[in-house]
């Protein structure tokens, strides 16, 4: 198994694309433990560098869903998601989370799947233990939360979510792979609307052609730029442009560019989104925000980032 699996990792290197049967093979063989941890950083690395297809992405979702993911059915609907998948050049606050409790409080279901942070110093799933949600829950009480409150968070790291191997892999890479894209879309809900942020302008048209492919009715998925275009976030930016791919009810995908001007939002400097250096300063901010007490950059990006939720 360890020699086949090598075989195909030197298959990979020489840029040999995988079809979607043999990515989903070999991600429940990395799911599972069954090759070493340097075979598996081998394979995870090979496929970054060579560039993922959306067949390769599938069929790691693919894995993740059915093998390592607990799946739950809320009685309400649409479901919309919003996340993104981390591993950003430019590191920001907590924007999409809060965009999310924004898009509940104006009356959509959202499904939000978050995890702690692996590169940053608060990631959702930490910010929103800071404010009091209880973020080990089971799937069947965000269920709940989300038909009786508008919003719950599945926690992409908790084994009462994915309870195979997905908090085993992503600790241990501090690198953007096929997993991390995968795995922000192997939501327990299976929500049919989606508003994405992508660590990579280059990702922006697999991911979107991976949810058409896996059942997503409408989606948004952006990488936003500084000032100088010189770095990126998972963001819809107000410092500079976002490029944005858009799937269509009937299945169509076209891609175009934003600014800040046309959102009719001032650009904003780098320093006013920065991340926060504790748990407890990101609660605060957050709950300044939501509260209406936070004025200027800050809530700017934040309704920026709640306009495809409610699109």
């Amino acid at each position: 198994m360890e020699k086949d699996f090598g075989r195909r990792i030197m298959d990979i290197i020489r840029g040999r694309n995988l079809t979607r049967q043999e990515a989903k093979d070999m991600f429940e063989k990395v799911l599972h433990d069954e090759v070493n941890e340097i075979q598996q950083g081998a394979f995870l690395a090979a496929l970054v560098a060579k560039g993922e297809t959306p067949e390769e992405i599938a069929g790691s979702w693919e894995a993740i869903y059915e093998l390592d993911t607990v799946k739950v059915t809320p009685s309400v609907a649409p479901l919309v998601e919003n996340c993104g998948t981390g591993m950003d050049p430019l590191k920001t606050f907590n924007i999409s989370t809060t965009a999310s409790v924004v898009g509940a409080s104006c009356g959509v279901y959202m499904a939000k799947h978050g995890a702690r942070a692996i590169t940053s110093s608060c990631g959702a799933v930490d910010l929103l233990e800071a404010v009091g949600v209880d973020v080990e829950c089971g799937v069947e009480t965000v269920k709940r939360s989300i038909e009786r409150a508008g919003i719950g968070i599945f926690n992409g790291m908790s084994p009462e979510v994915h309870p195979q191997a997905l908090f085993r892999i992503l600790s241990k890479i501090h690198f953007g792979t096929t997993l991390n894209i995968a795995g922000s879309l192997a939501n327990p809900a299976k929500p049919e609307y989606g508003v994405r942020g992508v660590y990579s302008r280059d990702l922006i048209e697999p991911v979107l052609r991976v949810m058409r492919e896996i059942g997503y009715r409408r989606a948004i998925v952006f990488h936003g730029l500084n000032h100088d275009g010189s770095r990126g976030m998972d963001e819809i930016s107000t410092l500079g442009e976002t490029f944005i791919g858009e799937l269509h009810e009937d299945g169509e995908l076209t891609y175009y560019t934003i600014t800040p001007e046309d959102l009719g939002l001032e650009r904003a400097d780098e320093d006013t989104i920065r991340p926060f250096a504790s748990r407890e300063e990101a609660a605060l901010n957050f709950v300044r925000i939501l509260s209406g007490v936070e004025d200027g950059a800050r809530e700017d990006i934040v309704a920026a980032n709640t306009a495809p939720i409610l699109y």
